[in-house]
């Protein structure tokens, strides 16, 4: 089986993400929260890290119920920065928070986040056929600017760069992967 080649072979959770996950088109708004709360998180560490603390994440945030986030106050602020499970970053932590009432917003706008994150793309995969490694785009740009327009913090152009690659929306496997073919 051939694999992108930063696929840590050694990490069974890694492999698994790999093959079962990452560049899957994505369009469940749960999972597209769950994804955007762990790439913000993620930001200045490797994905991997995340990666290995995701069940922590899960159960720390109450398995990515965006209403619930959207609710958190200083008490689940301070519960989760007691946690050693996960990433304790007060800003990141706030930010979820934040991030969980935008996320709402535009959901309430569009009908759900799938109908707003893939309309970026009108509803289409994007494929890079070139197999240049990538840490942004015009895409991720826009949608960068778009996001923090409508008030969401901790990300960045390489983060939602990121994001689109996990959720499918930007197929970057590599050229000799096995998983690159479109579902």
């Amino acid at each position: 089986m051939r694999r992108c080649f930063w696929v840590n072979l050694k990490n069974e959770k890694y492999v698994s993400y790999h093959d079962f996950e990452w560049g899957k088109p994505t369009y469940d708004d749960v999972v597209l929260f769950e994804f955007l709360l762990l790439e913000c998180f993620q930001a200045g560490l490797s994905w991997e890290i995340i990666l290995n603390k995701r069940d922590a994440f899960r159960e720390a945030f109450d398995q990515f119920d965006y209403v619930k986030i959207s609710q958190y106050d200083e008490a689940e602020i301070a519960r989760l920065m007691e946690n050693p499970k996960i990433i304790r970053n007060r800003r990141k932590l706030e930010a979820a928070c934040h991030n969980a009432r935008c996320f709402l917003a535009i959901q309430e706008e569009f009908g759900s986040f799938s109908a707003y994150i893939w309309s970026f793309t009108n509803h289409e995969i994007i494929v890079n056929q070139d197999g240049q490694l990538r840490t942004r785009s015009d895409l991720s740009d826009r949608v960068t600017i778009d996001l923090k327009k409508r008030g969401m913090k901790f990300l960045g152009t390489t983060t939602i760069y990121s994001y689109l690659q996990a959720i499918g929306v930007v197929n970057d496997h590599d050229l000799e992967c096995d998983f690159r073919r479109i579902p």
